[in-house]
């Protein structure tokens, strides 16, 4: 869905895929990629996704969803999945907001996470559930 603000197109719901394209989502993002961020925990410094955040609502997997897989670990709280094919993280529900997922912005259609510039890094190695 496309909604149309003065003479600027904005695209409400964002097609994305993990890399062989088992798993299809759509994101609904009304104001694009907001907060996009790195993590230094030592799962996404692995990982070495940028993410960006939407509320639970926000993703919904139109095709795929017996190739996700889930993995937890530490408190459990944060839910992570990829898909099982290629081995794509594509989103997570978080441990410092369970009422919202991170998604992976590279599994967006159309979009470069290298265009995006400088993007900084929160300080996952001392998470405030961690104290």
């Amino acid at each position: 869905m496309i909604r149309q603000v003065g003479e600027t197109a904005i695209r409400l719901q964002h097609p994305a895929s993990c890399h062989c394209g088992a798993v299809k989502f759509e994101l609904h993002l009304p104001q694009g990629i907001v907060n996009p961020r790195r993590c230094n925990c030592s799962f996404c410094r692995r990982r070495g996704a940028i993410v960006a955040s939407v509320p639970l609502s926000g993703i919904t997997v139109l095709q795929g969803q017996e190739f996700l897989k889930l993995y937890q670990f530490h408190t459990g709280t944060a839910k992570h999945y990829f898909c099982t094919q290629c081995g794509i993280y594509t989103h997570h529900q978080r441990r410092s907001n369970p009422a919202e997922y991170g998604y992976n912005v590279a599994c967006l259609e159309g979009v470069n996470p290298f265009d995006l510039g400088e993007v900084p890094t929160s300080d996952g190695v001392h998470h405030v559930a961690d104290r």
